[in-house]
């Protein structure tokens, strides 16, 4: 056999050959993973993003258990097995799409419905194998990679690093759901390269081409489609008759979808009085991610004619000011901005996050909207509403935020799991902040009752108040409710008698019920849509008192002040609430309580389960699973205490990752956005960090146990560091334009990463000298912590804050130091 024989027919990836399809691999493996982060939305809601990640480590670590059971068998076939692993991933991407919509999995029946968490676990399996198979490529490129391990890292982190670029540019440029094909087709490409370099046989071949052309087959047209819950408001739209899609515009933000109803036409008008002189005039409404509802008010330019913007609690500042200087924060389809230029408004800046919505506007809806984004008297910004309000030099009479989510969401508890910075005491100090003095701040919800909501925005705002040092916060606050919103005003300064008076005669003209004003009496509570008690009167005298803890804490719901520590304002969950609700359930109980958060729970102990099954179970049965692990020199296994050591890293790892990627969503302005770069950064720098720890061992003259004792401090005194610092970086920094705000991030994670990539490979260095055998268990082990790590992250935030999770998380990397600094201890010698 000649040398050039030889070398083409050696296993592994010792030639370089599948080096590329690696970096493929990798890229549209990370890219996936925030797809599916984007689809899910869309078809249920945000809350999935924790479940995603976990997944994706869950296929990982289950992959590296099939490697370990199967090695021998695996490594002659390498090249062959890595091209058709590449080709499932390619299969299952698509596949795992279409029948995950197929499920019938619905999320607001889970507490009611036990079927509904089957259907949950089948969907966290079913989606399981992408990443099993992409993790399967990357995870024996590493087994039988031989020197070349440093090359195949390298390929495997570079191609992270620009998947996460990658999937953004797609969304920009295609729906989700077709974004998926080409992912695939990267994939397809990979098995393509790595069956080339191995000589596939024909049967892989024809099935990669028979692949391939199903791919071409599925480009043309939408025939993969979304399958969005009928339970958003999007669906219950186009069940009507008549009703057609307008207009469709797709991006990393939202899926906007622009609907009209001629037989039935639009006519939205949240917290409409019943006295109401007029009615909207027909309308077109615009759904992001199938739900969340904006209208486009048909308008001809004629000021007179949307009369009806007097007659909603949202119109309660106005007649308080004099042409005031309006900023409409989450301008949509320009209600809140058409109601203001009624209302007599001198000038409104419009801030919309989403471009597409702006596109929409100046585009097909512009003609029924009256140009309204092109009035001069209209100035749209394009940004994050905090942003806008940092940045901006100009001072404002009225800052309005109404509605940014619809009745159906703000009720089901779907919400509970997102984080909104929109709605914390910091952000309102930054709109008071931003107030002309004797300025306003209105903030319209939808109404919920029992009183959740509404009495959350009352005891923030407080809050907000009193951390401004304002005198008395009962001198600074109005509030009116009609039977379905709830509109909350807060004062730069103090209300007067003149005002005070102009709000009673606002809400007895239009039959809205008073429930707070400076001087209120209890009496003049609850009279027009009664409730069995004068709740939200009630509630934010308790709030305005002495001791607004003992209130908060007795309250069946979580109405604490939401804050950037702790951003979950539509979370309202408490446990010990939990008994009761379920109780009523069948008496209208399970829609009172928060399905989101325990959706999460189940998310947990199904990962908990999963991982059990799927990773620490087939290591089990392997031939390495330790039965009674060898000691050389009599002493003490160290097995039990690695074992820890790797199980706290995957913790204490994922634990901060999660923390960051919640926390810079107020930086980045997405979800979205805050995951891909979060992640991405992550994954460069701490491979960067893993890939230098022997240079560094060699180089500072310290053994493993040292140079771990110097990461740990590393990452300790960066986090506290960033605990202090990062509020202040954010309030001045968030202002600049995206591009400056992704580098600072990146810039920013790139020494914590960094120093978080040095532990893991230095314990198994470690190993490989003093138990090799023990290699498969400890990333079997780690795997298993990193899938179960992702939503109890999640949960501790919630529950918690940001701050907490970040310190249990260091807390877990100096027990783990501990452990690993352990020397062996002698056995002691048997009894004789």
């Amino acid at each position: 056999m000649s040398a050039d024989r030889a070398a083409l027919e050696k296993p592994g990836p010792d030639r370089g050959g599948p080096l590329f399809a690696i970096l493929l691999i990798s890229a549209a493996a990370i890219a996936y993973e925030i797809l599916l982060i984007r689809v899910l939305s869309i078809v249920h809601w945000h809350h999935f993003a924790w479940m995603i990640i976990s997944l994706a480590l869950l296929g990982s670590g289950a992959s590296g258990s099939a490697i370990a059971l199967a090695r021998a068998w695996l490594q002659p076939r390498f090249e062959r097995c890595f091209a058709a692993s590449a080709l499932l991933f390619s299969v299952s991407m698509v596949g795992c799409l279409v029948l995950g919509q197929r499920l019938p999995f619905n999320a607001l029946e889970v507490i009611w419905n036990p079927h509904q968490f089957l259907y949950l676990a089948e969907l966290y399996l079913l989606f399981i194998l992408p990443f099993f198979f992409a993790a399967a490529c990357i995870g024996m490129a590493f087994t039988f990679g031989g020197k070349r391990a440093h090359r195949i890292y390298f390929f495997d982190l570079l191609g992270a690093g620009l998947g996460g670029g990658l999937v953004i540019a797609l969304l920009f440029l295609l729906p989700p759901q077709r974004a998926v094909l080409g992912l695939a087709a990267l994939a397809l490409v990979a098995s393509l390269h790595a069956g080339r370099a191995g000589r596939s046989p024909r049967t892989l071949r024809a099935l990669q081409i028979g692949w391939l052309l199903v791919l071409v087959w599925l480009v043309p047209a939408d025939r993969i489609g979304l399958r969005i819950s009928e339970f958003k408001g999007l669906s219950q739209t186009l069940s009507v008759t008549g009703t057609q899609v307008l207009a469709e515009r797709s991006g990393p933000l939202g899926l906007l979808t622009a609907v009209e109803s001629p037989q039935v036409p639009f006519r939205y008008a949240p917290g409409l009085s019943f006295n109401a002189r007029a009615l909207p005039p027909e309308q077109t409404a615009v759904f992001t991610d199938g739900d969340g509802m904006s209208v486009v008010t048909t308008f001809d330019g004629d000021l007179e004619r949307p009369s009806f913007m007097r007659d909603v609690t949202a119109a309660l500042p106005y007649p308080l000011l004099d042409a005031p200087r309006v900023a409409v924060l989450g301008a949509g389809g320009g209600y809140d901005v058409l109601m203001a230029l009624y209302n007599g408004a001198s000038r409104v800046d419009a801030v919309e996050l989403n471009p597409q919505m702006a596109a929409l506007m100046r585009g097909e809806l512009a003609a029924r909207s009256g140009q309204l984004y092109a009035n001069e008297q209209v100035a749209l910004h394009l940004g994050e509403a905090r942003g806008f309000v940092t940045r901006s030099r100009q001072r404002f009479d009225l800052i309005q935020l109404s509605m940014l989510d619809s009745m159906a969401v703000s009720g089901s508890g779907v919400q509970a799991l997102s984080e909104s910075y929109v709605y914390t005491v910091e952000a309102i100090q930054q709109y008071l902040d931003r107030l002309e003095p004797g300025g306003l701040l209105s903030i319209t919800r939808w109404l919920q009752v029992p009183p959740r909501d509404g009495l959350k925005l009352a005891a923030t705002t407080i809050e907000a108040l009193r951390r401004r040092d304002a005198a008395d916060p009962a001198l600074a606050l109005a509030a009116v409710r009609s039977w379905n919103t709830f509109t909350l005003v807060a004062k730069a300064g103090e209300f007067t008698e003149l005002e005070t008076a102009r709000i009673r005669e606002f809400a007895r003209q239009r039959s809205f019920d008073l429930a707070w004003y400076p001087g209120m009496d209890g009496n003049q509570a609850n009279r027009f849509n009664r409730l069995d008690r004068p709740w939200f009167y009630e509630g934010i005298r308790a709030l305005l008192s002495e001791s607004p803890a003992a209130f908060i804490e007795d309250y069946k719901y979580d109405i604490a002040p939401a804050t950037d520590q702790r951003p979950y304002f539509f979370n309202f969950f408490k446990w010990r609430a939990l008994p009761e609700l379920y109780a009523l359930r069948e008496r209208g109980g399970a829609g009172l309580m928060e399905w989101g958060y325990l959706v999460l729970v189940a998310t947990l102990l199904q990962a908990l389960f999963a991982g059990s099954v799927l990773i620490l179970l087939p290591l089990a049965l392997s031939r390495s699973a330790p039965a009674g692990a060898r000691a050389e020199s009599g002493r003490a296994p160290v097995r039990p205490r690695l074992g820890g050591y790797f199980f706290l890293l995957g913790l204490a790892f994922l634990f901060i990752e999660i923390a960051f990627m919640q926390k810079f969503i107020l930086y980045l302005a997405h979800p979205l956005y805050s995951v891909t770069v979060v992640l991405t950064g992550f994954l460069i720098s701490a491979g960067t960090g893993s890939l230098c720890s022997h240079w560094l061992t060699l180089r500072t003259g310290r053994g493993g146990r040292g140079l771990v004792v110097l990461a740990v401090a590393g990452i300790a005194v960066i986090v506290l560091l960033y605990l202090m610092l990062l509020p202040v970086l954010f309030e001045r920094t968030i202002g600049l334009a995206d591009p400056s705000r992704v580098l600072i991030t990146l810039l920013l994670i790139a020494p914590l990463a960094f120093c978080m990539g040095l532990p893991f490979p230095l314990g198994l260095r470690r190993l490989a000298e003093e138990d090799p055998e023990f290699i498969p268990w400890a990333w079997g082990i780690n795997g298993f912590a990193s899938v179960i790590s992702a939503a109890l992250a999640a949960l501790l935030a919630i529950q918690f804050g940001f701050t907490a999770v970040l310190l249990a998380s260091l807390v877990l990397y100096l027990i783990a130091t501990a452990l690993f600094r352990a020397k062996a201890q002698p056995r002691a010698a048997p009894a004789t």
